[in-house]
């Protein structure tokens, strides 16, 4: 079976994306995944996306790891809205559905701006933090995150007692100033790091807001394959909400495989 396929890239995090709207893919979405992610044997990406038709929202984002598991994505989610409005007449704000639910987007000058979901606990332990936005992640803080072995401290964290059952994504946070850091990701699924990671990004911001007690922000994050936006607000009660991460979402090439 041969199927058409789109490359989408947003701050460097890459993604395949097969139109399923129609129906035309009835195959094994997990070995797909696998598949055409693999960048020896495959196409090559940081994840597989099915666009499916939703009774709800504009469309259904089917999202896979390349390992094949499922989970929300930030920047492959800013990729898929990109490719709707690339190829169909759509209003500028729709609503897609995803693994953890209903989210709104945008188009706006710098990409594509796509509304998260609450977080309601992040967890503190010491100088890190954990909690999910999506998808579950660890975040550390460090003095400088450049010389950092981003595989081997991710590895450790992602495969310790505490995480190797479920998993985590592991996230090296640099602050470069009151509303600008600095954000290397170990995802889990992909078992490397990768340029940059949309939930990751969102929890870093999150948990800077939360150490230093903001009840609202709009934090710049450098990740290593380009800058993106997370703005939020915070209760007393530290509950997060109007979580927005916002970036460039970009058309790569298109293409047909056999699968």
């Amino acid at each position: 079976m041969t199927i058409d396929f789109f490359k989408y890239q947003g701050a460097g995090n890459d993604f395949i994306i097969i139109d399923n709207r129609f129906k035309e893919f009835d195959g094994d979405k997990e070995k797909t995944a696998v598949k055409l992610c693999n960048r020896k044997f495959g196409i090559g990406s940081d994840g597989l996306i099915f666009i499916e038709p939703s009774i709800h929202s504009t469309f259904k984002m089917d999202f896979l790891n390349p390992d094949g598991s499922r989970s929300f994505c930030g920047n492959g989610s800013r990729c898929a809205v990109k490719y709707i409005f690339d190829t169909g007449d759509v209003d500028d704000q729709i609503s897609f559905e995803a693994i953890d639910g209903e989210h709104i987007a945008k188009i706006t000058n710098l990409g594509v701006l796509v509304e998260m979901n609450d977080v309601k606990n992040i967890d503190i332990e010491g100088r890190s933090y954990f909690t999910d936005t999506g998808s579950p992640h660890y975040v550390s803080f460090f003095d400088t995150v450049n010389e950092l072995d981003m595989i081997k401290f991710g590895h450790k964290i992602r495969y310790s007692d505490k995480y190797n059952a479920k998993g985590t994504n592991v996230n090296a946070v640099e602050v470069v100033n009151e509303s600008h850091i600095k954000v290397r990701t170990y995802e889990r699924g992909v078992e490397n790091e990768t340029l940059a990671c949309g939930t990751g990004v969102t929890a870093c911001a999150l948990s800077y807001g939360l150490l230093n007690n903001l009840s609202e922000g709009e934090i710049n994050i450098d990740a290593l394959g380009g800058n993106l936006i997370v703005s939020f607000k915070k209760s007393k009660f530290n509950v997060f909400t109007d979580i927005w991460l916002e970036g460039p979402a970009i058309y790569v090439f298109k293409g047909e495989i056999n699968v």
